[in-house]
């Protein structure tokens, strides 16, 4: 498990949807009970190892000596502690998502595929500073019946059932942001209404639990 999130780390850089430092990923231990491994602190992907992942407890400990956890633990935490089907979580400094969570807008069903992140809008979580319980509440909050949200001048999260799956749905997000932006730079995108995205949403149940696994 070690292994696989420093595989997932480096791949996340690969897909230059983090770069040097920035944004952090986590697994759950389930054969271990109630404890995760997450990415450390300020440490270059190109200086990750599988001995240096973070084993931290769902009380916010850090087990044994795992080093020093990446600031936005309480994040990964309380995420894990409110969403029991979550396996994985990733955090992301992409460059479109980072771009449109400038405006702190959601953002809207301009094409049906947002609906893979759960919903007929991605959300953006409201600004606080990184680290703190406030941020970690906040993205709790725009995730409710989500798998991805915006964080307001920040970034993006994206959760799955396995690494896989929350890599994955962090690169439909930064292709959606990016589209978003291409639409917007050509005038008002038009959106799907409620109608059509409850429609997209109930063909996509099967789609979705298929991505997470």
């Amino acid at each position: 498990m070690r292994h696989e999130l420093l595989l997932s780390s480096k791949r996340l850089d690969e897909l230059r949807l983090n770069r040097g430092t920035s944004g952090n990923c986590s697994v759950r231990r389930a054969e271990q009970g109630e404890s995760f491994l997450i990415t450390p602190s300020a440490v270059p992907v190109g200086e990750l190892s599988a001995e240096g992942m973070v084993e931290m407890g769902l009380n916010g400990e850090i087990v044994g000596l795992s080093g020093i956890p990446s600031s936005e633990w309480r994040i990964h935490r309380d995420i894990y502690v409110a969403r029991s089907e979550v396996h994985a979580v990733v955090h992301t400094h992409s460059p479109f998502a980072t771009a449109l969570s400038c405006l702190r807008k959601d953002l809207p069903a301009f094409h049906y595929m947002i609906a893979v992140a759960g919903g007929d809008t991605i959300r953006c979580a409201p600004y606080s500073l990184f680290g703190t319980e406030d941020l970690s509440r906040g993205v709790l909050i725009a995730l409710d019946g989500r798998r991805a949200c915006l964080l307001a001048n920040h970034g993006m999260v994206a959760v799955g059932a396995s690494l896989a799956s929350a890599i994955s749905l962090a690169v439909e997000v930064e292709a959606l942001c990016e589209q978003y932006i291409l639409a917007l730079s050509a005038g008002s995108p038009v959106l799907l209404d409620k109608h059509d995205m409850s429609e997209v949403l109930e063909q996509f149940v099967g789609y979705r639990n298929s991505r997470q696994n």
